[in-house]
């Protein structure tokens, strides 16, 4: 990712594996670590941040492009795309701040290259990522797996241990 400033790690599963769940346990594990997290999620979805009614949403739907929400406690900025388009990862992160960071949490982007943790729930019966993609360097399991010597495995019910593979993997000097 030639855009990236700062280690990222995805977290790659089939739909309803749970990564999600994982991520909400994982944030306040790495932000009590002093570590400055940051967060971008592929959505399958159209979605709005603003609502009908506000003035944001009436302005952007009016034409405006970019359009940026401000108040006291955050800021969200909207950009229409001119066609739809499948967002790819290194070109999101030309928009995202990331001197305000020390790692950053990717959601999705499955198909894409840069290092990921793999979750697997054997239960849900959905095909194994890694063997397909090289780039996934862990994965996170609840159960049993037929995996390679060289690919660790770590416990899924476990957040705490899935943090500090990430603090040593990716920001122990």
């Amino acid at each position: 990712m030639k855009n990236a400033r700062v280690p990222i790690i995805g977290f790659a599963a089939h739909s309803g594996t749970g990564k999600t769940t994982l991520l909400r346990q994982l944030i306040p594990l790495l932000k009590a670590k002093n570590l400055r997290v940051g967060l971008i999620k592929h959505s399958h979805h159209s979605f709005d941040v603003d609502h009908p009614g506000k003035d944001s949403y009436e302005l952007r739907r009016s034409g405006a492009s970019p359009v940026m929400l401000c108040s006291s406690l955050r800021r969200a900025m909207i950009t229409e795309r001119p066609a739809p388009q499948d967002p790819r990862l290194d070109e999101e992160l030309a928009y995202f701040d990331q001197d305000a960071v020390d790692l950053i949490l990717v959601e999705g982007f499955k198909r894409e290259r840069f290092p990921k943790i793999e979750l697997c729930r054997p239960s849900l019966g959905n095909p194994l990522l890694y063997p397909d993609d090289d780039a996934v360097i862990a994965v996170a399991t609840d159960g049993p797996l037929p995996t390679p010597a060289n690919m660790p495995l770590l416990d899924l019910n476990q957040p705490q241990a899935i943090a500090d593979f990430i603090v040593a993997r990716f920001l122990t000097p």
